[in-house]
């Protein structure tokens, strides 16, 4: 190819998406090759989700590591698939049924399930769409959903077995509960942020004394479901008072005061109330002194107290009256300002409650203790390895997981009852009507379980239901234990540990051999990038460009104060005056991977994008120059050797980078491979040996053999540049090694299977 089919300047537009369409046609996805296996899975994002620049981040340390690979000669696959978003997903196609004036009872339970599904065909496959923006080398042809049949049957034949071991139970215990939704939540779904609140002293009489005992609280609606009132044993001022009872305020209640370590002596006046139902570490104290709790709320967060003059009061109305009523009884000692950390859902945003409901669990500690052993005797290693700390820190203190969540969209739990209360947990309906039919003697009638699982319960089996289990299919074989899972710190314990738990009990074997825990994409001040913040960036925007009008209306979008969008615009059109330039894939990609060092934080500024894009033109115009000077190396002889110590000077140079490139890639050092490349190519090639080759080109008494030795140090060198970036950046090194494959003796239709 010559030199002139090569445009006068990188323009990524132009090439990249064509490129990717030609990859993914040509099957050069999928494994290929004898080589030895190497898999990743690819963490499920939501199958509502867009990219974002952790999603983006992280697909380019996984693509990075898939195309090294794949070049090496190994069996590679990349796993690909998608989480069915149990509430998020709801939420969606709940919002949408709004708009028509409907809710998702009045269409019924099958019916909203066929509509989310259909949603999910129309609808959600945007995030796929964006990975092969990224060029992200995932096996298309695999594709997974975690609500497929396959999928689905891994569950639910994992639950049955759990369950027949009596590793999962159904029990009544305190949880996050979301009054909104009407659903339990996982930590990860709750936020807590500091908000403004208050603090209130209240007097507990000390029944017969008249003394009383001042309790602190920032909830005192709570107070109706009080049980005790707890001091430390080794406070002097209430010692004598354990054992003693207090009246409790607005109710014709007596409770006990306890003595519990719990107790802090230095907070308030070291006297704590202690509501087992709508408190976690009350729920504990609780248990410990055999306390039964009083549960006060209804699934909306109303007081549920029939003989209660509160009774169906919103817990804020009922809040204001309470208080109302303890100062009219000359109850409340002091009100004071008070910072405190306020628990939200993070789909509703409506404040979470503490709440004791039957849910389903899974007993815990008996899965972690092997998973711990996995991690402490090598078969996983945590890179870096400071992480395996918080690992053991979570699995030593691992408690019972709540895997049941109460909406209708995900894998509805295999437990049917019959009238009487009794549960049947079968692989199927007609397998529990069995089961029933031998208790009883005779056909009895069943309803199966409202609730669905956790999303994080089918993402636990991921690694090994993507490849086939339950059945021992070729995949399965070939590819599991996976090689390395790429991941960020905050899901060490929902994700990992649980992944790790499943694949040892079910799949025989640890999940993978390496887990690299990469940080958190911040913005270039350090701040979390958060649409309340507006500070959010979008991957694709830095990509394609966006203009600054464009940029502001989408970072304000759905803020309902208007101070904080103008907020949010202002900065904007401070930070970005002319909107965004469009930088491209490679250049995006190659700014993540010099970011990629093993702190926790990762810092995200336009300045390092600008000049990876400067290098991307840097890479392209060194192409052309080599294009244009090598021409006759097309009818040279492949074996000519006449190099002078300019092309043995870049030959040994080269061959070290090569080896730093091996060395880091196994050591996740991402961002000394995209240094390392950076500084060889532009500092040495292109600065040093470029200028030192244009004068030897040029120079009249010097051989024609020798002018072709350097012509071929030229495009050899250019090529192996070309070869050590790919993994990086995909779309211009094809581009330029499809012209220069020519002049450097490489053959192939592609660079992704070039050693």
């Amino acid at each position: 190819m010559s030199q002139a089919e090569l445009g006068k300047s990188f323009d990524p537009h132009t090439i990249e998406q064509a490129l990717y369409q030609q990859w993914e046609k040509a099957g050069f996805f999928s494994p290929a090759g004898d080589g030895e296996p190497y898999c990743i899975v690819i963490p499920p994002p939501n199958v509502t989700g867009s990219l974002h620049m952790g999603h983006a981040f992280q697909d380019t340390i996984m693509d990075a590591l898939i195309r090294h690979q794949r070049m090496a000669g190994t069996r590679t696959l990349w796993q690909a698939g998608t989480d069915h978003a149990g509430i998020a997903t709801q939420m969606v196609v709940e919002r949408q049924l709004e708009s028509e004036g409907k809710s998702r009872h009045d269409l019924g339970r099958e019916s909203f399930i066929e509509r989310v599904w259909q949603w999910k065909h129309e609808s959600g496959g945007t995030i796929s769409r964006q990975l092969r923006r990224m060029g992200a080398s995932v096996d298309w042809t695999r594709e997974r959903f975690t609500m497929d049949e396959a999928l689905s049957h891994a569950v639910r034949e994992v639950f049955v077995q759990l369950y027949d071991e009596g590793l999962i139970y159904r029990g009544k215990r305190l949880v996050n509960w979301d009054p909104v939704l009407h659903t339990a939540l996982s930590d990860l779904e709750v936020i807590s942020e500091e908000e403004s609140g208050q603090l209130w002293h209240i007097r507990y009489p000390l029944r017969g004394t008249g003394r009383p005992l001042i309790v602190a609280t920032t909830r005192p609606e709570t107070m109706l479901g009080d049980v005790a009132v707890a001091v430390h044993p080794e406070d002097d001022r209430y010692r004598d008072l354990v054992g003693q009872q207090a009246e409790l305020p607005l109710t014709n209640r007596l409770i006990p005061v306890i003595a519990d370590d719990y107790v802090d002596p230095e907070f308030g006046t070291g006297c704590l109330k202690i509501t087992p139902a709508h408190d976690f570490n009350d729920y504990e104290v609780g248990l410990r002194h055999q306390l039964e709790p009083v549960n006060i709320l209804t699934p909306d967060a109303a007081i549920d107290l029939p003989d209660s003059p509160y009774h169906g009061m919103d817990r804020y109305a009922a809040r204001k009256k309470i208080v109302a009523d303890l100062e009219s009884a000359g109850l409340i000692e002091k009100i004071q300002d008070h910072r405190l950390m306020v628990p939200r859902g993070d789909r509703s945003n409506s404040v979470v409650e503490p709440y004791l409901t039957d849910q389903w669990y899974v007993r815990a500690k008996p899965l972690a203790e092997p998973a711990i052993k996995a991690v402490e005797d090598g078969r996983i290693r945590f890179i870096p390895q400071n992480w395996s700390h918080t690992y053991y820190e979570w699995m030593h203190n691992i408690q019972d997981w709540c895997i049941s969540r109460q909406i209708w969209w995900g894998h509805r739990i295999p437990a049917w009852y019959d009238d009487d209360g009794n549960i049947f947990v079968a692989r199927d309906e007609s397998s529990a009507l069995a089961k029933a039919e031998a208790m009883h003697g005779r056909k009895v009638p069943l309803r199966q379980d409202d609730d669905v699982l956790d999303t994080w319960f089918s993402s636990a089996l991921w690694p090994f239901s993507t490849l086939g289990w339950p059945e021992e299919t070729l995949e399965l074989k070939t590819f599991y234990p996976t090689s390395v899972l790429v991941t960020g710190f905050d899901i060490i314990f929902f994700w990992v540990a649980r992944m790790i738990m499943f694949g040892l009990k079910f799949a025989g074997a640890v999940p993978f051999h390496d887990v690299y825990v990469h940080g958190l994409v911040r913005d270039a001040d350090g701040q979390k990038m958060s649409k309340s913040k507006g500070n959010v960036l979008d991957p694709l925007d830095l990509i394609d460009g966006i203009g600054l009008e464009d940029l502001v209306k989408k970072r304000i979008s759905g803020l309902m104060q208007p101070q904080m969008a103008k907020r949010i615009a202002e900065d904007t059109k401070r930070q970005f005056p002319e909107g965004i330039p469009s930088y491209g894939t490679d250049a995006l990609r190659f700014t993540f991977a010099s970011l990629a060092t093993q702190g926790r934080d990762i810092r995200f500024d336009l300045g390092r994008i600008e000049g990876f894009r400067n290098f991307c033109n840097k890479l392209w115009n060194a192409t052309r120059f080599v294009l244009l000077n090598t021409e006759p190396l097309l009818k040279a002889p492949a074996d000519l050797e006449d190099s002078g110590p300019a092309e043995r000077w870049i030959v040994s140079r080269l061959q070290q980078v090569a080896g730093d490139v091996s060395a880091s890639i196994k050591q996740y050092r991402f961002d000394q491979i995209a240094l390392g490349l950076h500084s060889f190519v532009w500092d040495e090639y292109c600065s040093w040996y470029l200028e030192i080759a244009k004068i030897q080109l040029a120079d009249e008494n010097l051989s024609e053999q020798r002018k072709l030795s350097v012509m071929r140090t030229l495009a050899n060198t250019l090529d192996a540049c070309l070869r050590l970036l790919h993994p990086i950046m995909p779309f211009i090194t094809e581009t330029l090694w499809q012209r220069v494959a020519d002049r450097s003796g490489s053959t192939g239709s592609t660079i992704m299977t070039q050693p």
